[in-house]
């Protein structure tokens, strides 16, 4: 997975947006994802990596996934 450190998720019903980013804050990569292949990539993710999402009540949902 490239050299992954933050990612910033952008929730909403059917379809969620998802911007890598490397330790320089370049970008790597932006993807729209739907919910299931969303907590599947997330697993994927190296230990350690940072992810921003919005304070929205899905956003609570998803982060207690």
């Amino acid at each position: 997975m490239m050299n992954i450190t933050t990612v910033g998720v952008d929730l909403a019903k059917e379809v969620i947006t998802v911007c890598t980013m490397d330790a320089h804050g370049h970008v790597l990569k932006t993807r729209d994802l739907c919910a299931t292949e969303f907590s599947a990539w997330l697993v994927q993710l190296p230990v350690g990596t940072i992810l921003g999402m919005e304070a929205c009540s899905s956003a609570h949902h998803r982060a207690r996934k």
